[in-house]
């Protein structure tokens, strides 16, 4: 049982990683820039989630960890952070790929402010709620940003990523949160978040995976953009 997590933290990275080296897309040409990508963000998610976790907002069941741990983390939820994010762009640069996503402009800046602008809404009603909020606001934000200053043309492509990648998301977390186990690998503060779940699942875990997922893609992007000039 100790070895759970760090079997789906593996399961979760096999297969993207296998089909990295596929001759046509060539994923494997992006290691290095999504390394360094994946080092900036799992930098700010593991020290929100340090803290977090030292405020009791959530924390983790020791039954299914092998017991190594990052300060007061888990080394299995410090791996979520590298193995997920590899999952989602390689997931993203398939669709790029093989797809042609392409959104009107008036309903991309509808859709973008909509959900942008009901984020903040929620996150600053829950206030208290620190899980609830600070995923809400600070998504609420980067979504503005990207979209106003930014002015990244990716969004439409990414929203239709994730909605695929929720087809696993829910497989994942819901086995994290205890979906086919006699407890949750990772329990939640329901105080500090709506008490709204998906199974097992808190809502705020899926825009707390899309920020981690937006965050990670728009390095990967920035840094792409720059060896190509160079």
């Amino acid at each position: 049982m100790k070895y759970t997590y760090l079997a789906i933290d593996l399961f979760t990275i096999f297969f993207p990683l296998a089909l990295s080296f596929d001759t046509k897309l060539q994923f494997y040409k992006q290691f290095k820039t999504l390394l360094q990508a994946n080092l900036v963000v799992a930098t700010i998610f593991i020290t929100w989630d340090i803290l977090f976790t030292h405020l009791g907002v959530w924390g983790f069941n020791p039954r299914y960890l092998t017991g190594l741990s990052f300060f007061n983390l888990p080394i299995e939820e410090v791996l979520f952070f590298f193995c997920v994010p590899f999952a989602c762009i390689f997931t993203y640069a398939c669709v790029d790929y093989y797809f042609k996503v392409k959104w009107s402009p008036r309903f991309e800046s509808i859709f973008v402010h909509f959900f942008a602008l009901s984020l903040l809404a929620v996150g600053l009603y829950s206030i208290p709620k620190l899980y609830t909020s600070s995923t809400f606001i600070s998504l609420g934000i980067v979504l503005l940003v990207f979209k106003h200053l930014l002015k990244v043309d990716w969004l439409p492509k990414l929203f239709t990523t994730y909605g695929i990648l929720l087809i696993p998301f829910f497989a994942v977390n819901g086995v994290l949160t205890g979906t086919g186990l006699e407890e949750a690998i990772v329990w939640y503060n329901n105080s500090e978040n709506l008490g709204i779940r998906i199974g097992t699942i808190p809502i705020e875990d899926m825009f707390y995976g899309f920020e981690l997922v937006i965050l990670n893609l728009f390095f990967v992007q920035l840094w792409r953009v720059k060896t190509t000039k160079s």
